[in-house]
């Protein structure tokens, strides 16, 4: 790893978990008159230098909004190239994964990913599952209202077998039912390519989340933006509703 912090960065003020919204692969493919798989496949090559800074300055999670559950909806063509993105993305990193203690883990529903795709995210998992140095957290086929949604089911049905009743239900509870309960809530939640929108992301988890748009394109995405991102962090007071 290459990456070492810059001296203005608060080592005791970093996010223990990152969360970023990779958008602007597609504009960035077209000023430069190129397909927007062109984009996507730079956007892929953007993510190991942040994951690489990320293990630098101790951040325990970073989830990567890769794929909503409403991306099916786009070309038949986009969704095949960025399956076919995926696949080559986990065979080519898994080994490096392992190698540096980053373990890959997964939010969406991945019972509706096709084989050989699930099978392919299913044995990253497993392969790295003992590793503790940083969570990397693919989200794809997610949605923040499916999570919620898919919560909400898991204590019903824990209601109808007895194992729970209804007025036991409070916050915590549909906390623990959430994809991953054990993952804190991200501090700080970045979006990429200029939008002010959550786009259905982590709408559970980033209830106070400090938000940083930026008008930095994903494929142009570097450490050193990462930083930026966290230096607007650092400066500011959170208050969790308190009139501090």
């Amino acid at each position: 790893m290459d990456y070492t912090p810059s001296a203005d960065i608060d080592l005791q003020n970093i996010p223990r978990h990152i969360a970023i919204i990779m958008d602007g692969n597609g504009r960035w493919a077209k000023a430069r008159h190129m397909p927007r798989l062109y984009g996507h496949g730079n956007g892929y090559r953007a993510i190991r230098p942040v994951v690489e800074a990320c293990c630098e300055l101790n951040v325990s999670v970073l989830s990567l909004y890769a794929f909503s559950s409403e991306n099916w909806k786009r070309s038949q063509h986009e969704v095949s190239g960025l399956m076919a993105l995926l696949r080559t993305a986990l065979k080519q990193q898994y080994k490096y994964m392992k190698e540096y203690g980053i373990r890959f883990t997964v939010s969406g529903r991945a019972e509706e990913i096709a084989e050989p795709y699930r099978t392919i995210m299913q044995d990253a998992i497993d392969y790295t599952a003992d590793c503790s140095k940083l969570t990397l957290n693919l989200c794809f086929n997610y949605g923040g209202r499916n999570e919620i949604a898919d919560a909400a089911r898991t204590l019903a049905e824990k209601c109808l077998s007895g194992e729970l009743k209804p007025e036991d239900i409070d916050e915590g509870a549909l906390c623990g039912a959430m994809y991953h309960p054990e993952f804190p809530d991200p501090e700080l939640l970045i979006r990429t390519g200029g939008e002010m929108r959550l786009s259905n992301f982590l709408l559970w988890e980033a209830a106070y989340s400090e938000l940083v748009c930026t008008s930095v394109l994903w494929p142009d995405f570097s450490p050193q933006v990462l930083e930026d991102c966290i230096r607007q962090y650092q400066k500011r007071t959170r208050k969790f509703g308190d009139a501090k």
